[in-house]
C-alpha cells in the first residue's frame, strides 16, 4: 500500500520517525492505526456497557475479589 501526503505532514511524519525512535515512516502509520484500533475497541466496549441493564454497585469488596481471582489465575 502507498499513501500519498503532502509536504506539511511528509515532515511531520519524518520528525515523528527520528524523533521517537521508529525505524521506517511504515512503523510510525502501523502504532497510529493500532491505537486507532483500540481506541474503537474501547468505544465500542464502552457504549455496550452504557448500553446494558443496570447492577448493583461495586465496592471495595468486589475489587478485592478480582484482584484475588486475578493472582491466582498468574500463579498457576
Amino acid at each position: 500500500m502507498n499513501i500519498s501526503l503532502p509536504e506539511s505532514l511528509k515532515s511531520f511524519v519524518d520528525e515523528q520517525v527520528s524523533g521517537r525512535g521508529y525505524g521506517t515512516s511504515s512503523e510510525y502509520v502501523e502504532e497510529l492505526i493500532r491505537k486507532d484500533q483500540d481506541r474503537l475497541s474501547l468505544r465500542k466496549l464502552l457504549l455496550d456497557g452504557a448500553s446494558s441493564a443496570a447492577t448493583e454497585p461495586v465496592d471495595a469488596d468486589y475489587f478485592n475479589s478480582l484482584r484475588d481471582r486475578a493472582r491466582g489465575l498468574r500463579s498457576k
